[in-house]
């Protein structure tokens, strides 16, 4: 009857009225009803109408069908929803050829009817069907109202594109050029039972439609079977364009036996709007899985911007000829104005191209502008190939935008408005090309190609090209191969690529032949370049070719193109395709003039022109990855693409494309523009066809740009999506840019002698001025060339791509590895030739050399240094002639003689036998690599305690600076203590001197072979920095980076703009959750402040963020202020790089903040959201406080002795007189605490300045322990402020008188000692009670305001026998550093000996520089089984008590004013302090025409007496009128107050307040600004009042999991703002502690430690099992009854996670 609609919020009603059958056997037998809204909210009730339906189906054979037919009206008012086509109201059997079906659809009205969507379900014998076309009108209309709807195209999945639905509309569109494709990549999980029968359907959401809900039963890629377990379905929708997608619906029928369906992402481009989207789905849908849904909403993870490509509709009209059509792969390219499309091959799924038909195609591709010509052509393959094509008509849509342009400026409207008004504008481009020709082997002009022009506007002819080859004359030049040319103009276009069939000689590219063909194309105007290729065919396919010539016929000019270059996989560099640029006449005409020995060719100007890339080519490391197929690629630049080019010649593997390895190849191009992306496929051919490629990485020297595309996936039939070819984008992460190579034309000459020649591996290196050099190049690809190059009297050109050395070439270095047969090689001279900046001409440079180089002729050296002699110059001048100049070099540099004194040190096992080399570096370049061989002064080399030396001839070093020196390792015993190292140069009679005093071993101290020393006086900058990584990418061929690198760390830091933040990553435990992709983060502050991208490169010897593992990194940033957002990510593109991050932790050091974010997200392609980066918010981080740390430079200066330096660990601590520093190491870090050096790094040292003391402690382990200290600087990065702390004296147990590892030395700021020396006197009281001596060992530590003593242990005594009862034992320290006022002390004994026990009275301390005594009381005892237990006492001074605290106190107040225009104010400021103990009265500071205050830049102080407030937790700050008066406060008058400090002058505490705020005048009081404290430093007096000793409550809590105990010893240390507990030990008799999932508990008594900060928990790795898994520590002052919780959750443990055994905790609150 009715169904009512209740909106249950709003009680809002409506009735839809019905009252009709739905029943097909009852009324009009649908069962289908639309009813109208009726009711009091409905103000006209829409009609039900009747629209007449009229389906034509075509008069093709096979046109009808059987399947069930639905239709969908779309409208204004929405659509009528897909209705099936039962009843038709005048024929029985529906939809037969030539057939007009009529039916009835009643529908609410949808006004105007603007598309009609038609298709069938594919059921039944013979589905496929051919529409002509559908009417609608609506019922009682005039037929002239009706609406045409036509299709003429198969609904049928074996013809056309295969689609059975379509969207038609209304006739005079063209819905080809209307509807968007939108292509559809269904990507099913790997995971087993993935796969689904179920059909699957998506429904798009976009921002101005809805598609409806399409099946997807025609896949574009037919798999045969759909939606299988890892592979790709890919699809089709053609639609009316719904705007940006927001959203897509996808899910199955859940019909047939397997159905649950894992669905692992779907991708849609839509090359029509320019963008890819990525919809991540991951996960079942499955009745019987996760949350049994079978359909899902996802949202784009991402959507890209990718190439945009128009519509274009081509109509292909074969003509009416006998045997007209073909079965050949039709192919055809569109040229416009701006560019040129791609190729773009015309075939479907039905027999095209038969005689008489027009066959219609819709093809994406670029928007070319205006089109000026076609060129269309078949591939000539197949049976009756001919084709006899009439027209080809191009259709697309243009945007007429005459009109649009004043509008757009105007436009702020809707969206839909602005949509009405570009449609209006959408015209139809439409251009007609007749042909009416044969394209056939056998027919007309025999060619297969036609270039067209529009009919009727072209200005542009058909040209005729003539086309001389000229094939060289050396040996075997001549090819059998199929041979391909394309021609290109400059802005005109191409040929495309025409085979070279019919010359005029039978037998094609023979030797010293010139074939003639003719090429006919539409004119290219001025010509810019070839390309010529062969397909590698034949019995002998190499071919060298000399040149090109082509004759334009229509002006008769000629170009040249000189090649002179092999096409051959075996020969060159194994291309088999070039690209020529022609070259001026006057260039080749001077070639064929002198004939003669010279070898003058245009390879450099070619070279320079063109752009060479080296292809990199990865196979993926998987079973079966390797392809035996032929692999081609195609490089596309902005400009151009390369063609087609194979890849046959692999440089580093013999067989190609194997699993997991790298083939590497040359590509040459000229001038593509910017690579945008490549096609790379492979022709299927062979055995193991499939093959997975990984990645392909271009590397182009002459552009500096080195890009990498990954892939990671199948090329195969039978994986993935099943295509052989992809197209794949330059990942933007993994691109890296350096300065660009120039090309060098290197022409060796061999001499005319006996046995001049070699087969060895010839290398050249060119140096610039100030020691710039290229990297050493092997002139010689492979050992081929080796043998047939550098031959007895032979010229050998060369042409490199190299480091651009400047424009004055100082020396070259050419040597050989020797190696082979006669080796020895007489090098007569070698002339480098390059070209001038403009390209008119070129410079060569020659450098005679007339020796040997070999081991037994002349002095035997294989390498020499060779000087310019002369320069030749030629310049092509403005009348097209060579103007040529010859000129001598001014004073070349000299070479020198160096004497090189290699001495061995003088210890057991220091000689070696293994091979030495040497590079020497000055600051004009050095020596390169030389080995030492012949020692003039021993016969047996390198043994203990001599001195060898050698003679090396170079080119003028200049300064030597450093000399790079190793071994190989080889021989019996390789291990040499090297001693230093000198070197004279002879012709200037200068010595140098290089220490070194360590090891050269795989086996001792840090395992180094090689080592950097450098000269002693150098005081530039060595690379003993502190392994920042400051992403500064340079070949180090000088190490002159490192001196840049350095300087402008220290800078960057002291202007603050750099700190450092320290990141630690811990990886996943899952399966997959590693990567080997390079990691980033970026940083990000308020507003758009961001870091750059920090890269996290892993250290050497790492290449993964392994499964579980926790990797460190100190990056350098910007300092963004106050941390928003994080983002990490990683430059992985491939499917295969996952990634899962478990946790992230940021330490920044200058802040004292730790972040730590609980990720556990994935940042992967196929995993997750589908996103490689994430940003996180810093509001759902931990944020721990951790105490802040100030930059420092420190400085070590080693002394100059022998055996200075030392490998033990060095350890500092630094004391100031705000608290001390823990125990910090420094790091060798290499090379660092060498004999005489100075090394300089940034550490982070807590902030306790000023600066009192220094101490140092060192192991005394390594093989080499001791060390002479000279002294340590250390320099404030933010103020600058340097202390210098002086030792000059060993640390060692040996060479030290008292044998000391540790030195205590006082800082000296501005030449004054900041710390007394003194001697200390301790007096030892023992009680008078029973028992209370002992004879264990008692250790103290005394503890002032300058820090702590150290452990003194109480040895020397007055007394014989010490600690006796009620006996006074007095202690003597000297040379000590006064620490002011005594505080406390800690004092214990080791519990040895017979009744170790002790009652300890007091301990009087006296320091003869004050002549102060200090009284420490204990009165209990330190033994295991009496009071509580404790070895240990914490001893409070009795000097503190004396300062009472009074109830009245004075207040010192200063206030600095802001350095800014209008700062300053005349008026009067007020203040009140709110303390933990109340809050002061109001303080006037007041201003005075008298006493001017509250000046600009000012800082004004004043006192006031106030009763004690306590702590000042806050201040309140008020601007108040002079004269008190309301009036006088005027709206605009301000106070810019920067800073201010307050005093308690009782006890001298300091409160720091940082405000940087303006301050309104206000009469009122109520008006004022509160700022709270930032800063407090607490006197030494007021610290000391409260050492009052506590029981501390200390609970330890292990973890839960499996393997979660320890048996190993527990160590605590407890820090809080007083201080620290010490290293205390967890032990308790006869209990076995710390077992899984347990809590112990533990007290200890020590002094007040105030607020704590951190907890460090450690053990001793001993015992069986020792890791260990701590959940928390607790720890309670039972004085207070404050608890505070120290959460860990870590393991303790070598073999997990970071592997650390001991963990710093801070408290969570």
């Amino acid at each position: 009857m009715k169904v009512t609609l209740l909106k249950t919020l709003t009680k809002e009603k409506y009735s839809f009225n019905c009252g009709r059958w739905l029943d097909i056997n009852e009324d009009d037998n649908e069962i289908v009803r639309e009813l109208p809204a009726e009711g009091s909210l409905v103000t006209e009730v829409m009609p039900v109408i009747k629209y007449r339906v009229t389906v034509c189906t075509g008069t093709v054979s096979g046109s009808g069908t059987d399947a069930n037919v639905f239709v969908c009206l779309i409208g204004d008012q929405g659509d009528t929803g897909d209705r099936v086509l039962y009843n038709c109201i005048n024929t029985v059997n529906k939809f037969e050829k030539g057939n007009a079906d009529e039916f009835f659809v009643e529908a609410v009205t949808l006004k105007q009817v603007r598309r009609v969507r038609i298709g069938h379900d594919g059921k039944g014998g013979s589905s496929g069907w051919y529409l002509a076309k559908v009417i609608v009108r609506e019922e009682g209309q005039p037929e002239s109202e009706a609406v045409e709807f036509p299709c003429y195209r198969w609904l049928d999945k074996n013809e056309d594109d295969g689609r059975i639905v379509r969207e038609l509309v209304p006739a005079g569109e063209s819905p080809m050029l209307r509807n968007v494709s939108y292509h559809i990549s269904v990507k099913t999980g790997d995971v087993p039972g993935a796969s689904s029968d179920s059909k699957v359907f998506i429904k798009l959401y976009g921002e101005k439609a809805d598609s409806s809900k399409e099946t997807l039963l025609v896949s574009d890629n037919d798999l045969g079977n759909y939606f299988e377990r890892g592979r790709v379905d890919e699809f089709t929708i053609d639609t009316m364009d719904i705007g940006k997608i927001n959203r897509i619906l996808i899910g199955h029928d859940n019909v047939g036996l397997r159905c649950g369906w894992f669905l692992a992402s779907v991708q849609i481009t839509v090359p029509v709007q320019g963008r890819q989207y990525m919809f991540p789905c991951n996960r079942w849908l499955d009745k019987d899985e996760a949350d049994g849904r079978v359909e899902v909403e996802v949202y784009p993870s991402e959507i890209l911007p990718i190439e945009k490509l128009i519509n274009y509709e081509v109509s292909v009209v074969t003509g009416d000829v006998r045997a007209a059509g073909t079965n050949a792969k039709v192919f055809m390219q569109i040229y416009g104005e701006t560019g040129k499309t791609e190729l773009i091959i015309l075939e479907n799924r039905s027999n095209n191209f038969e005689r008489g038909a027009t066959d219609i195609f819709k093809r994406e591709a670029a928007d070319v502008g205006k089109i000026y010509k076609i060129r269309i052509g078949h591939d000539g393959k197949g049976i009756g190939d001919g084709w006899f094509l009439e027209s080809v008509t191009l259709k697309r849509l243009a945007k007429r935008t005459k009109d649009s342009d004043k509008k757009k400026k105007k436009k702020k409207k809707s969206e839909d408005e602005e949509e009405e008004e570009t449609k209006d504008e959408e015209v139809m481009d439409v251009y007609t090309f007749v042909a009416h020709r044969w394209l056939a082997k056998d027919e007309g002009d025999k060619e297969l190609v036609v270039e067209l022009v529009p009919d009727g506007e072209s200005a542009l002819e058909e040209n005729t090209y003539e086309v001389h080859v000229l094939t060289g004359s050396v040996l075997g030049a001549g090819t059998d191969a199929n041979v391909f040319l394309s021609i290109y103009g400059i802005g005109r276009g191409d040929t495309g690529e025409r085979q070279l069939k019919r010359s005029n000689n039978l037998n094609k590219f023979e030797k010293g032949q010139v074939d003639v063909f003719t090429i006919k194309a539409i004119d290219l105007g001025e010509l810019k370049k070839l390309r010529i290729r062969h397909d590698n065919s034949g019995t002998s396919p190499s071919w060298f070719l000399e040149r090109v010539e082509i004759v334009d016929l229509k002006d008769s000019t000629t170009y040249y193109f000189p090649c002179q270059r092999w096409l051959a996989v075996e020969e060159d560099d194994g291309q088999i395709v070039r690209e020529l640029v022609p070259v001026d006449e006057a260039f080749v005409k001077k070639d064929s003039e002198n004939e003669g020995q010279s070898l003058a060719t245009l390879g450099l100007e070619q070279k320079a022109k063109s752009t060479t890339y080296t292809v990199k080519v990865k196979t993926g490391d998987k079973k079966n990855a390797g392809t035996d197929a032929n692999v081609f690629i195609t490089l596309y630049g902005s400009k151009d693409d390369t063609g087609i080019v194979s890849l046959k010649a692999s440089k580093t593997n013999k067989n190609k494309f194997e699993r997991g390895k790298v083939d590497e190849f040359t590509v040459e191009s000229v001038d593509i523009g910017d690579l945008k992306k490549i096609k790379i496929g492979h022709d299927n051919k062979g055995n193991s066809t499939g093959w997975f490629l990984e990645w392909v990485e271009l590397d182009a020297p002459s552009l500096g740009q080195c890009l990498k595309f990954p892939c990671g996936r199948w090329l195969d039939k039978s994986e993935d999506d099943g295509a052989v070819e992809r197209i794949i984008f330059p990942a933007e992460l993994q691109t890296t840019e350096y300065i660009p190579f120039v090309p060098y034309e290197i022409t060796v000459y061999t001499s005319d002698i006996f046995g001049a020649g070699t087969d060895a591996d010839v290398f050249i290196v060119l140096y610039g001025s100030d020691g710039i050099c290229t990297q050493q190049k092997s002139l010689c690809l492979n050992k081929r060339e080796q043998r047939m190059y550098f031959e007895r009297n032979s010229v050998n050109q060369f042409i490199v791509e190299l480091e651009d050395v400047g424009d004055i070439i100082e020396k070259i270095r050419i040597g050989h590895k020797g190696g082979g047969l006669n080796s020895g090689w007489h090098l007569d001279r070698v002339a480098i030739r390059r070209l001038l900046p403009n390209g008119k001409g070129s410079e060569t440079v020659t450098f005679p050399c007339e020796r040997w180089l070999a081991k037994s002729e002349d002095d035997g050296e294989i390498v020499r240094e060779l000087v310019p002699s002369e320069i030749f110059t030629e310049k092509l001048m403005k009348d097209g002639t060579l103007k040529q100049i010859e000129e001598e070099v001014e004073d070349p540099l000299e070479v020198h003689t160096y004497k090189i004194s290699v001495f061995t040190g003088d210890i057991y096992g220091a000689g070696t036998d293994a091979n030495v080399f040497l590079n020497i570096y000055g600051d004009l370049g050095d020596t390169g690599e030389r080995k030492l061989s012949k020692s003039e002064t021993n016969f047996n080399k390198f043994e203990r305690g001599q001195e060898d030396t050698f003679t090396v001839q170079a080119v003028d070093l200049g300064i030597l600076y450093k000399i790079k020196i190793r071994h190989d390792n080889s021989m019996f015993s390789p291990d040499w203590f090297l001693d230093k190292v000198e070197i004279l140069d002879e012709t200037t009679e200068e010595s140098f001197i290089f220490l070194c005093e360590r090891w050269l071993s795989k086996k001792k101290e840090d395992k180094k072979i090689e080592r950097t020393l450098y000269e002693q006086s150098y005081d530039g900058e060595r690379n003993s920095l502190d392994g920042l990584s400051l992403s500064l990418s340079s070949q180090d061929s000088s190490g002159n980076l490192k001196e840049t690198k350095k300087s402008s760390l220290v800078k960057a830091a002291e202007e603050g703009s750099l700190i450092p933040y320290h990141i630690t990553v811990t990886t996943g435990t899952v399966y997959d959750s590693s990567t080997d992709s390079r990691v980033y983060i970026i940083i990000m502050g308020p507003q758009k402040v961001r870091t750059e991208r920090l890269w996290l490169d892993l250290p050497e010897g790492k290449d993964e963020f392994a499964d579980g593992s926790v990797e460190k990194f100190s990056v350098w940033g910007l300092d963004v202020g106050e941390i928003k957002k994080v983002e990490v990510g990683h430059d992985g593109a491939t499917p295969e790089s996952c990634w899962l991050v478990e946790e992230l932790n940021i330490v920044v050091p200058t802040k004292g903040i730790m972040y730590n974010f609980v990720c556990k997200c994935w940042l992967a392609r196929d995993k997750g959201d589908g996103l490689t980066s994430r940003i996180l918010n810093i509001l759902d981080a931990d944020c721990i406080n951790i105490g802040v740390k100030v930059l420092y430079e420190v400085t070590v200066v080693t002394g100059d002795i022998e055996g200075g330096g030392t490998d033990a660990s060095i350890f500092m601590t630094v004391f100031g007189s705000s608290g001390n520093t823990e125990e910090m190491p420094l790091e060798k870090n290499g090379d660092r605490f060498e004999r005489g050096q100075e090394d300089s790094f940034i550490m982070e040292i807590a902030d306790i300045a000023p600066l009192r003391k220094m101490r140092i402690r060192t192991d005394g382990k390594g093989t080499r322990p001791h060390w002479y200290l000279e002294r340590i600087i250390l320099k404030n990065l933010t103020n600058q402020e340097v202390a210098t702390f002086t030792y000059g004296e060993w640390l060692s147990k040996l060479k030290n008188a008292k044998g000391n590892l540790v030195c205590e030395m006082p800082a000296v700021v501005n030449d004054e000692q900041m710390m007394e020396d003194t001697t200390y006197t301790l007096q030892v009281k023992t009680s008078d009670i029973g028992g209370a001596g002992t004879d264990a060992n008692v250790s103290l530590i005394l503890f002032g305001e300058n820090g702590d003593s150290g452990t003194l242990p109480l040895k020397e005594s007055n007394k014989s026998n010490k600690f006796e009862r009620n006996q006074m034992d007095e202690f003597s320290f000297s040379d000590m550093l006064s620490l002011g006022d005594l505080c406390k002390v800690r004092i214990w004994h080791d519990n040895k000996g017979i009744a170790p026990g002790w009652h300890l009275e007091y301990v009087d301390v006296m320091d003869s520089a004050t002549d102060k005594t200090f009284r420490f009381q204990c009165d209990r005892w330190l033994a295991k089984g009496e009071d509580d237990g404790q070895l240990i006492r914490e001893l409070a001074c009795a000097n503190n008590d004396i300062l009472e605290l009074k109830e009245r106190t004075a207040y010192e107040i200063v206030t600095v004013t802001s350095d800014r225009e209008d700062a300053e104010t005349k008026e009067n400021i007020w203040i009140i302090l709110e303390g933990k103990l109340g809050r002061s009265k109001e303080f006037l500071m007041e201003n005075s025409s008298k006493k001017r205050r509250f000046e600009r830049g000012a800082t004004d102080t004043f006192q006031f007496s106030s009763k004690n407030v306590g702590d000042i937790a806050a201040i309140c700050v008020g601007h108040c009128p002079k004269d008190g008066k309301k009036s006088s406060a005027k709206a605009d008058v301000f106070w810019h107050v920067q800073e201010i400090i307050i005093t308690e002058m009782e006890l001298c505490n300091k409160y720091f307040f940082r405000c940087n705020v303006k301050i309104p005048l206000c009469y009122k009081r109520r008006d004022y600004k509160v700022f709270e404290c930032a800063k407090v430093t607490e006197s030494f007096a007021s610290k000391a009042r409260s050492l009052v000793p506590v029981k501390y409550e200390t609970i330890i809590v292990t973890g839960f999991e499996k393997g979660a105990g320890t048996n190993a010893n527990v160590f605590i240390t407890i820090f809080g703002l007083n201080g620290d507990s010490g290293k205390r030990a967890l032990k308790h008799k006869f209990r076995n502690l710390f077992e899984r999932g347990k809590t112990n508990r533990f007290y200890l008594e020590t002094l007040d430690m105030g607020e704590l900060k951190k907890v460090r928990i450690e053990h001793d790795n001993s015992g069986l099992a020792p890791g260990w898994l701590v959940e928390r520590v607790e720890i309670t002052n039972s004085a207070t009854g404050v608890t505070t919780i120290f959460p860990c959750g870590k393991w303790l443990d070598e073999n997990r996670g970071d592997g650390l055994i001991w963990r710093e905790l801070f408290p969570r609150y």
